[in-house]
């Protein structure tokens, strides 16, 4: 009983985590389109490269959608916040 309690808390945590980065991505999203462009990117995580971003445009059309972002960020291709 204790290892399912442990593994519903864990799996609480992880979906928690999900939720928060894609409601971070609203934030990056600045003009609303649904999708975030490098320039969107960069306005808020500076560090990311042209690099890294192509690399989390898994279908290459130039923007990330809040699918792409999340991935990113669990790859560590993108932070999960701004550090401030």
């Amino acid at each position: 009983m204790l290892k399912f309690v442990a593994i519903l808390l864990g799996m609480g945590l992880v979906a928690n985590s999900a939720i928060a980065m894609t409601e971070g991505t609203a934030q990056v999203d600045a003009n609303g389109d649904g999708v975030m462009t490098i320039d969107e990117v960069q306005a808020v995580f500076p560090d990311v490269t042209a690099d890294a971003f192509a690399e989390a445009d898994a279908d290459s059309d130039g923007a990330l959608t809040d699918e792409e972002m999340v991935s990113a960020q669990e790859q560590g291709l993108i932070p999960t916040s701004t550090g401030g």
